[in-house]
């Protein structure tokens, strides 16, 4: 199997919180970054959706990509050995798939090729609350975990689920963290 990038670099482990909305990704990436000493990357997609005074389109969609993209390669010299991300292409390219019915080809390749050490998947055990931007509440929330979860497993990408509610939702993940760091011979 190849190794991951921090495995080639041995330098900085890229992790992402991933899943539906409303699932505390926002909040694990601002509390992980404090626990551990790092930087963290808030979700570009939700400060770009809202921020238009139109519905959002294909090509919005596209731009957001990008910017993971480019958010996902940068050298981070304010990060110690870890940066978190508040979401990433996964959610993008579904995003995609469910409302438009496709995606740029690239995504793929970018999903594949390795950039990300590890995904922290977290679950639907928070509460959906509707605001402004959000749009799959319910069940469709239930449905869009498999899909990411699916994505994760055909990418063969390194993952854990994030379960729980409050401080022992924080604690799953940094136990996570360190268990990924503890098995690739990371040091903290």
């Amino acid at each position: 199997m190849e190794k991951s990038s921090a495995e080639r670099t041995n330098k900085l482990v890229r992790v992402v919180l991933t899943g539906p909305e409303c699932t505390g990704k926002s909040t694990l990436s601002e509390q992980l970054a404090r626990h551990f000493s790092t930087v963290f990357v808030p979700e570009y997609a939700r400060e770009y959706i809202s921020g238009l005074c139109r519905p959002y389109n294909y090509e919005d969609v596209v731009h957001i990509a990008d910017v993971q993209r480019l958010q996902a390669h940068e050298p981070f010299e304010k990060a110690n050995t870890l940066v978190f991300f508040d979401t990433y292409l996964i959610i993008t390219k579904v995003w995609f798939n469910v409302v438009f019915g496709r995606h740029p080809v690239w995504i793929d390749k970018e999903l594949s090729a390795g950039t990300i050490d590890l995904y922290l998947l977290c679950d639907t055990s928070i509460p959906w609350t509707a605001d402004r931007v959000r749009e799959n509440g319910g069940e469709m929330r239930e449905r869009l975990f498999v899909m990411y979860k699916k994505e994760l497993d055909d990418l063969g990408c390194r993952y854990n689920v994030i379960t729980g509610t409050g401080e022992d939702r924080l604690n799953h993940a940094i136990d996570a963290v360190n268990h990924f760091m503890q098995e690739s011979r990371l040091l903290l």
